[in-house]
C-alpha cells in the first residue's frame, strides 16, 4: 500500500509479535487512520474505526475469560474494575508504545506532522483494530495470542498486586486527605463518529487541574485522568 508518509511496512511488526496472518490486507486496514483518507479519498480503500470497533469487543472477552479464569475469588464488581483498567486506552497506548506500533501506522501527512504516531487515541484504536484483525483472520484463538502478549506486563501487575484497581477512589482519598475537598471531573472534548469517538476529561482540586485522560467513554477518560493526577500528585511529594 502506497502511502507518502513513513510508515514502516507491517512484516516486522507481525514477526516481532510472533503472529502470521493468512489475510495481510486485514492488517494493513488495521493500520490505516481515517486522516490518509481524508487527505485521498479517491482511494478505494476503508479506515481501521469498524475494525476498531470489533477488536474492542474481542479485547472485552478475552481480557473477561482470563480475569474470570485467574481470579474465582474477585467479586463482580472488582473483576468489572480490574478489566476497564486493562482496556482503557493509556493502558492500551502502553502496550502499543512497547511494540512500537506507532511506527507502522498510515496516516495522512498533516496527521503524522502534528504527532499523530505518538498520540494515545491513535495507539490503542490502532492495537484494538489489530486484535480486531487477528480475530477475523484466525478466530479467538488468534486474537487471545495477540492480547496476551500485548497485555502480560498488565496482567503480571494485577496479580502481583503493583496496580491501584479504582484510581478514581485511590485519587479521592488523596485529594481529601491535602485538601479536605473531592476532586472534580469535567468533559474536555468529544470528537469523531459516533461509532469511534474519543473523549477527553481533566481533574481539577484545589483550584487546578491535576490530570487528563482520554477514552472511548467518559469512564474510561476518567480513570485515565485520576491516574495521570496520582502520578503528578506522587511526582510532587
Amino acid at each position: 500500500m502506497a502511502t507518502e508518509t513513513t510508515s514502516k511496512a507491517p512484516d516486522s511488526l507481525l514477526r516481532s509479535l510472533d503472529i502470521e496472518f493468512r489475510q495481510h490486507a486485514l492488517v494493513e486496514q488495521a493500520l490505516v487512520h481515517r486522516s490518509y483518507l481524508n487527505e485521498a479519498p479517491e482511494l478505494d480503500l476503508e479506515s481501521n474505526e469498524r475494525m476498531e470497533f470489533l477488536g474492542d469487543a474481542v479485547l472485552g472477552i478475552i481480557i473477561s475469560d482470563r480475569l474470570y479464569r485467574d481470579y474465582p475469588a474477585l467479586s463482580e464488581g472488582h473483576l468489572s474494575q480490574v478489566r476497564a483498567l486493562l482496556v482503557r486506552w493509556d493502558t492500551l497506548a502502553q502496550a502499543a508504545e512497547r511494540i512500537c506500533l506507532g511506527e507502522y501506522l498510515i496516516l495522512g501527512r498533516g496527521e503524522e506532522m502534528s504527532g499523530g504516531r505518538t498520540r494515545p487515541s491513535n495507539l490503542a484504536g490502532a492495537l484494538e483494530a489489530l486484535i480486531g484483525a487477528a480475530f477475523l483472520d484466525g478466530g479467538m484463538t488468534k486474537a487471545r495470542k495477540l492480547v496476551l502478549q500485548c497485555l502480560q506486563p498488565e496482567l503480571d501487575k494485577i496479580a502481583a498486586g503493583a496496580v491501584a484497581i479504582d484510581s478514581k477512589s485511590q485519587l479521592q482519598h488523596v485529594v481529601q486527605a491535602r485538601w479536605h475537598e473531592i476532586p472534580k471531573y469535567r468533559l474536555v472534548s468529544a470528537v469523531g463518529p459516533d461509532h469511534a469517538k474519543t473523549f477527553t476529561v481533566e481533574v481539577v482540586a484545589h483550584s487546578e487541574v491535576l490530570g487528563q485522560g482520554e477514552g472511548r467513554n467518559k469512564k474510561q477518560a476518567e480513570l485515565a485522568a485520576a491516574s495521570e493526577a496520582l502520578d503528578a500528585l506522587a511526582a510532587s511529594g
